[in-house]
């Protein structure tokens, strides 16, 4: 015999748990400004975000900062995940959903969807799409099981959109993205807005893209983020260019040169160390002022072994903005110093030119001192170009649909 009355205690007690845990991860979203506004607040706090991370410990379920991989490739790789609580909320509140919209979600995984969904309200719209059969099996039974069986999963390739419900006022993106398709652009209202974490220069930025009316996309709004690369149409594979063992340069573009063998000759002579004066502050604002300031700014990133071996500092094992000239590179680091406020920004550079980038990368991070050091003094815009005809230049980050123009306020 079946006994369901410890079935239902058992239930009701995660439940109660759930509850518990739910409403301490809203607190510490507000206090972590993620949440900002009682719409979502309350979407949060009526979602049981655990009905999506089946058999996951509540503990992990409920961590603000907590990822959970849905699935990986054979390789271990993720392919689909439940991105933390944290980003989520960011992105909501970007997206500015109000009752009544029409909303379409890229990237099914259930949770975000149920969000949306108590977000658009009983007259609004939620469709999510995904290009895996699995992926959408998944979030179909979840968002049945905790009660958003509204909210409607749509099997296909997302480069598309979804035509049959457009126009949409909001399109949410929970992969990251190297461009934005023209489909996108096509299915948006009047009033359409559409959040995506765009990939840049080795960077991701969560971008809030409003229509202007002239056929451009604009934002002021950007956060710094992470999420398992878009599959389908719109997959790019970023070019990694190995210089030595253990350190490569990540870069967007597939046809920009480079000396290797004088870089790989650099990296192992004695470096140049030049301080700048200017404060080290607000690191993925001045990332994304040094990745947007010329097309020679690259990703450098290197092996935990380099750094020990005294060949590379600390700041390349997450990636780093360089500066690559001919066989000379220049990075950045950091030292205390309170004169500056606490830290100081310096440039670390290797080759025969290496006090000239050296000297082109501080300049850059004392004006970005000087000039922008705040939070939002970025505007994005994106540009749409025939494919294939947009060009980097300084400021300007070139895409296969067209290009992200980036100035400073």
């Amino acid at each position: 015999m079946i006994n369901t009355s410890a079935d239902n205690t058992t239930a009701s007690r995660t439940d109660d748990e759930a509850a518990v845990l739910r409403a301490a991860m809203v607190k510490e979203l507000r206090n972590l400004d993620a949440i900002t506004s009682e719409p979502v607040a309350a979407a949060f706090t009526a979602v049981s975000r655990h009905m999506f991370a089946i058999d996951e410990p509540l503990e992990k379920v409920y961590d603000a900062d907590r990822a959970l991989v849905i699935k990986r490739d054979q390789d271990g790789t993720a392919l689909s995940s439940l991105s933390a609580a944290h980003i989520q909320a960011v992105m909501l509140e970007q997206a500015g959903i109000e009752p009544g919209m029409r909303v379409l979600e890229v990237g099914s995984g259930g949770f975000n969807a149920a969000l949306i969904a108590e977000l658009v309200g009983q007259d609004g719209t939620v469709v999510s799409v995904d290009i895996d059969a699995e992926i959408v099996g998944r979030a179909r039974t979840c968002l049945d099981a905790a009660g958003y069986g509204q909210v409607e999963v749509v099997l296909a390739d997302a480069d598309a959109g979804v035509d049959t419900h457009a126009p949409y006022d909001r399109i949410v993106v929970t992969a990251g993205a190297w461009d934005i398709p023209s489909a996108w652009r096509e299915q948006l209202s009047e009033r359409g807005r559409i959040v995506v974490p765009l990939r840049m220069r080795g960077l991701t930025r969560s971008i809030a893209f409003d229509q202007d009316g002239e056929g451009l996309l604009v934002s002021d709004s950007y956060r710094l983020c992470g999420f398992v690369p878009m599959q389908g149409a719109g997959a790019y594979t970023e070019r990694l260019v190995r210089v030595d063992e253990g350190i490569a340069l990540r870069v967007d573009d597939q046809q920009q040169n480079f000396d290797i063998e004088a870089l790989a000759a650099a990296v192992r002579t004695p470096q140049l160390e030049l301080w700048s004066g200017a404060a080290f502050d607000l690191p993925d604002e001045l990332e994304l002022f040094l990745t947007a300031s010329t097309p020679e700014m690259v990703m450098l990133h290197g092996s935990q072994e380099v750094v020990d071996q005294g060949l590379l500092a600390l700041s390349v094992t997450r990636g780093v903005p360089a500066l690559v000239d001919g066989g000379s590179i220049a990075y950045r680091t950091k030292r205390p110093n309170a004169a500056t406020g606490g830290f100081e920004s310096g440039v670390l550079a290797h080759g025969p030119d290496a006090q000239a980038v050296a000297e082109r990368y501080a300049d850059l991070l004392r004006r970005w001192a000087s000039d922008h050091r705040r939070r939002g003094a970025a505007l994005l815009r994106y540009l749409p170009m025939p494919a294939g005809t947009a060009e980097p230049a300084p400021g300007v980050i070139a895409k296969r649909l067209g290009a992200v123009e980036i100035s400073w306020l």
